[in-house]
């Protein structure tokens, strides 16, 4: 048996943005990552939504996944002390 070596050209790798430090910031939260930044418990927020539809005028969208998406810019607006629209 006679073994080749192809010659292939070298190909830049780049790191996967997700993995990379200058990642822009995520647009939304997982409900585990808001009710941490909002210093509650994840069933608070799926409670809320359950009950109201929202959390504190806050409305996440809903993933294919079944995930919640809960928008950052709210969350944070929140964290403010401004009222969500």
């Amino acid at each position: 048996m006679v073994f080749r070596k192809e010659n292939r050209r070298m190909q830049a790798q780049t790191i996967p943005t997700a993995w990379r430090n200058d990642a822009p910031p995520a647009r939304t939260l997982s409900t585990e990552q808001a009710a941490a930044a909002l210093h509650i418990r994840p069933q608070t927020l799926r409670a809320a939504i359950c009950r109201d539809g929202h959390y504190a005028g806050i409305v996440p969208r809903k993933l294919p996944s079944r995930f919640l998406a809960w928008p950052a810019a709210e969350v944070a607006r929140l964290l403010d002390g401004e009222v969500a629209a």
